[in-house]
């Protein structure tokens, strides 16, 4: 059999080139593939960023107000307690996009505080569809307390600090502290308390192991850590110093739920979420980790929400706030009310006093009339003669 070897050597060059288009694109292919994922992580750590430049239109004179009120709030989750308590209510636009055009579609959200002396109490009233998949905090309603620890601490960017992850400490962001309490309830039951726990503040830190109600601090969203944890090392001083319950509306049994009972209400039902929390006014704090509210005094804080919209899943950045900068926290000093208790127990005790002594009084005269009427007259009996 004769072969043009001029022809082998062409169908070998056409099989050589086959080869090295078929490689070229493959490496085309992988290229591409890697540009995607690169851009998703990308987007991923930068979750937090605006997409254009950031700006605000805050009300300076809207208030949450804390009033003395103590023996009234029970940490349950139950709104009952609170219905003689002023609220304030918030619109809640996004966080990253604060326009009227995006407001969270159910309404506003009220907000509520009492103190009692010794803790601070809260309640976040907001209305919803039921939402819950148990063990997916993403498909369940969030929230989230923020307070200024650091004079420099601003709302936006959650302290403000310019240093990335990888140098932001307590030393490079001084003064950008921020204190935030959160709630992710998928693995929470309803009505039941959780928070600081003796297991996870025996270890030292702000974590709850049981409903995710954590206790932390940050500099900036990329610079967040757990109280008593950080980038210098752990510190086993620290610990989970909230408490907190949450509640829907649409719930029938009032009794309580157990963990069995889970999803606890129909999906999608029209109604109300309550989130209840509470923290003693100081804390023990000593790593600058924590805010310290003083009776009389004023702090600055947020509220943010999560809802997984139309049932998709939320991310961390995709939240709603009740203002676009801090909104002023008061704790009202009972002091006045004690003192008009003490002057109107004062002059009760006075009128008492006088009641009392006219009363007697009036006794003593009664009885000695009586006596003076009752007294038998012995007239001497005088002869006619005599007279």
């Amino acid at each position: 059999m004769n072969v043009d070897r001029s022809e082998l050597v062409n169908q070998d060059t056409c099989s050589l080139n086959e080869i090295s288009c078929s490689t070229t694109m493959l490496r085309l292919s992988l290229l591409t593939l890697l540009v995607l994922l690169g851009s998703g992580l990308t987007r991923r750590v930068t979750s937090h960023e605006e997409s254009g430049e950031w700006s605000c239109e805050s009300n300076s004179e809207i208030q949450v107000l804390a009033d003395f009120a103590p023996g009234v709030i029970t940490l349950d989750g139950h709104a009952d307690d609170w219905k003689d308590i002023d609220g304030f209510d918030f619109s809640l636009l996004p966080a990253l996009d604060p326009h009227e055009d995006h407001e969270y579609k159910d309404g506003k959200m009220t907000v509520k505080a009492v103190h009692d002396g010794n803790d601070v109490f809260f309640l976040l009233q907001v209305d919803g569809d039921y939402a819950y998949t148990k063990g997916d905090n993403a498909k369940c309603p969030s929230v989230a307390l923020m307070f200024q620890i650091g004079d420099d601490a601003t709302y936006h960017n959650m302290g403000g600090c310019k240093e990335p992850r990888d140098s932001c400490t307590n030393k490079t962001c001084k003064g950008h502290e921020v204190d935030i309490m959160h709630f992710s309830i998928g693995n929470a039951i309803p009505g039941r308390l959780y928070g600081g726990n003796p297991i996870d503040n025996r270890d030292g830190n702000g974590g709850d192991r049981f409903g995710h109600l954590v206790d932390v601090y940050a500099w900036n969203p990329h610079c967040r850590y757990l109280d008593g944890m950080g980038p210098s090392g752990n510190d086993s001083t620290a610990q989970n110093d909230w408490k907190g319950a949450w509640w829907h509306s649409s719930f029938t049994v009032h009794s309580g739920f157990v963990e069995d009972d889970s999803p606890f209400s129909t999906g999608g039902q029209k109604g109300t979420y309550y989130f209840e929390f509470s923290r003693p006014l100081r804390t023990m704090d000593r790593l600058q980790q924590d805010v310290q509210f003083t009776i009389g005094g004023s702090s600055k804080m947020s509220v943010a929400l999560w809802y997984p919209v139309d049932g998709n899943p939320w991310s961390g950045s995709g939240h709603y706030t009740i203002n676009c900068d801090w909104v002023s926290f008061d704790i009202a000093s009972g002091g006045s009310k004690l003192t008009k208790s003490a002057k109107s127990s004062s002059s009760w005790d006075a009128a008492s006093a006088f009641s009392l002594l006219f009363s007697v009084a009036a006794l003593c005269v009664a009885i000695f009339v009586a006596y003076q009427v009752s007294r038998p007259k012995n007239i001497p009996f005088t002869p006619m003669e005599n007279l």
